[in-house]
């Protein structure tokens, strides 16, 4: 048995789900959180699959997400579906609830949010709405786990009994008589595309070119259904899209005058504008938004989470040291302790010790993201974003990206222009990924201790600027044209669930974590061994005998102009193409030391000035592999190249000009 859960951009649709699975799936207050299909197997009952679709607002695939969202519905002929509604925006939820009840598929109405309802004092009587729509209606609250039961007994009753929505009509006069002359003529070719008639005139209609695809008319059918949408269009002074539009919305406004009853005020709404009328200040929101931003960071990087950092480290360190006596003690092969203390602690430890800055920026990105706030960034810098060949919504992508690339890069779906799909895609690795954390701690204790904080902070903001310009160049020569018309909903400010907080937490967190003892993990012990053996196998004593050293002094003299023509400094930055945190792993195997030594033993290899050109090259040099995987998966193999081409080249010649300007004063 087969549901899926189809609702509105931030609607609770995912919240919804992680309550009826048990599933852990990412929950934002701002819109397009869900950029791909996700399944899951109902709790209560294992023979039920549920499937929550991108948010979308109606059935007409403008964006990738809508297209996901319908080829799933037409195509996979889901058994039942779970339409549901922000009960505080009731009007729009139900635009889309009216194109679902003509797929013919048994469908139960969740109004979600109730708990919000009642707080700003709104009525919705849902046994009017369930007399007009002919479905169930149920009223649940999602984040607090009402109403699910209820939900689900309604769902599969309805499942099981096979009791599709009855046909109905929405209109009158004359977009009814072309609905039903359209949906007569086009029958039977709506039966062999296994589409149901209503929903697929209506399609027609409104110009949608994969419905005429699929339906395969005839130039004469095609002829006689445009003749009867142009008297249509005569008839009432208006286009054939403003026409479908404007019968179901006559309809919605018929259903909420007799069904919904509405406060004079809307508090929660009131505070919203009041918050807006200064986070989102013409003059000030920006200003208010680099400040919020430094303040993060600064937290992070100078306050809470560097200190976190220090004393895990130190503990990892202790650990170690214990270990290392016990082997000892034991009288293990001195070999076998090397690959412990000086392969598995030395890099797995290095990467772990970060885990607590990782917990603290996310911590507080996620207090903006679940607040509400991230919507507004959107927002605030649209105009700045058009000036250099951007929506506004380019926006999303790019903040996540200071997580990961990976979701990122899969979050640019949310775009409904290819244009500026590539461009941010193009753009999205700029952002320091938290996988770079690492490498800026370690550098900036090593070699600008009292300017710690700083440097780090100024490696996300050159990743920025550095994405102005690029953005700017390849707005002039590549990505020609104009961004997309910005549209975005804005969603009330809430305040931050302690639930949906320690979920993001948990997955930055766990991936975090498991690319420790996985991908680092394999590395350490692989570079170790490289490290620790020559070609012939044999054990050496000096690390410039290895198997690692002949490898790393073939591209070695390639990073010479750059200041860091080093063997260690060139396998570091190739194992960084698996995982960024592999670099700093990689030092510490290569230097056999502990986590809190890393940055003293690293000026054996760097000065200050190689050090800043090494952190400029780590900035920008080509992402991970997960990353250009998921651009090879959203743009193909050839703008994968491209960006992996063009990351290292400008990687390249920025550490470039820093190095040859800096050594000159």
């Amino acid at each position: 048995m087969i549901i899926a859960l189809a609702g509105n951009q931030n609607s609770g649709k995912t919240t919804l789900f992680n309550q009826l699975t048990g599933s852990n799936q990412h929950v934002g207050n701002f819109p397009g959180v869900t950029v791909d299909v996700k399944e899951g197997i109902s709790k209560s009952d294992k023979s039920v699959k549920l499937v929550d679709l991108p948010g979308i607002y109606s059935l007409s695939p403008y964006s990738g997400e809508e297209i996901l969202a319908r080829d799933f519905l037409l195509k996979e002929h889901p058994d039942g579906i779970i339409n549901i509604i922000d009960g505080t925006s009731l009007e729009r939820g139900l635009y889309l609830s009216m194109q679902l009840l003509q797929l013919n598929i048994p469908m139960v109405i969740a109004i979600n949010m109730m708990d919000e309802v009642f707080a700003n004092g709104i009525v919705i009587k849902t046994d009017i709405l369930s007399d007009y729509l002919k479905v169930p209606i149920i009223p649940i609250s999602a984040n607090k786990n009402e109403g699910i039961d209820d939900l689900m007994k309604a769902m599969i009753d309805l499942i099981k009994n096979k009791c599709a929505p009855p046909r109905q009509d929405f209109c009158s006069g004359p977009v009814h008589r072309t609905l039903h002359a359209t949906a007569h003529i086009l029958e039977d070719h709506a039966q062999r595309a296994s589409v149901p008639a209503s929903f697929a005139a209506v399609k027609i209609i409104e110009g949608d070119e994969p419905m005429l695809n699929d339906l395969s008319l005839g130039k004469n059918e095609k002829d006689m259904i445009e003749h009867g949408i142009v008297e249509m269009e005569n008839e009432l002074s208006m286009d054939r899209m403003a026409a479908i539009a404007d019968m179901r919305y006559q309809y919605i406004e018929e259903i909420t005058q007799k069904a919904v009853v509405r406060p004079k005020t809307d508090k929660h709404h009131d505070k919203t504008i009041k918050i807006d009328n200064i986070l989102t200040h013409k003059i000030f929101g920006i200003p208010i938004f680099l400040s919020i931003m430094f303040v993060i960071f600064w937290l992070t990087f100078a306050v809470v989470g560097s200190f976190l950092s220090d004393l895990l480290s130190g503990g990892i360190d202790s650990l170690a040291s214990i270990v290392s006596k016990g082997l000892n003690n034991f009288g293990i092969n001195p070999v076998v302790e090397s690959l412990v203390v000086d392969g598995v602690f030395a890099g797995v430890g290095s990467v772990l010790s970060f885990v607590p800055t990782i917990i603290v920026l996310f911590f507080l990105l996620s207090l903006l993201e679940d607040s509400g706030y991230m919507a507004r960034v959107a927002f605030i810098m649209d105009k700045l974003l058009r000036k250099i060949g951007l929506s506004g919504k380019s926006i999303v992508p790019m903040l996540i990206g200071f997580g990961c690339t990976v979701p990122a890069i899969m979050a640019t779906r949310t775009l409904t222009s290819d244009r500026d799909k590539k461009m941010t895609v193009f753009l999205t690795p700029f952002m320091s990924c938290s996988a770079k954390l690492p490498i800026y701690s370690v550098f900036a204790m090593a070699f600008f201790t009292k300017y710690r904080a700083v440097v780090m902070i100024a490696m996300y903001v050159i990743g920025i600027l550095l994405a102005i310009v690029a953005a700017l160049i390849s707005r002039k020569f590549v990505f020609k044209g104009n961004p997309i018309p910005f549209v975005m909903e804005l969603p009330n400010y809430r305040l931050p669930t302690a639930k949906n907080t320690m979920l993001l937490l948990w997955e930055k967190t766990k991936d975090f974590i498991t690319r420790a003892f996985t991908i680092i993990f394999i590395a350490s012990i692989v570079i170790w061994f490289l490290n620790k053996f020559d070609i012939r196998f044999n054990a050496v004593e000096n690390s410039k005998d290895s198997i690692l050293a002949l490898i790393g002094s073939f591209i070695a003299p390639i990073f010479i102009p750059l200041g860091f023509g080093n063997w260690m400094a060139s396998t570091a930055l190739i194992t960084g193409f698996m995982a960024k945190e592999a670099v700093v792993s990689t030092f510490a195997v290569l230097l056999s030391t502990q986590t809190e030594s890393i940055s003293s033993q690293l000026g054996t290899i760097f000065d200050p000035i190689s050090a800043f050109a090494f952190l400029l090259f780590t900035l920008l040099y080509t992402p991970c592999v997960a990353a250009i995987a998921a651009v090879k998966r959203e743009l193909g193999t050839k703008s994968m190249f491209v960006v992996v081409l063009l990351q290292t080249s400008l990687a390249y010649v920025i550490a470039l000009i820093f190095y040859r300007i800096a050594i000159l004063f």
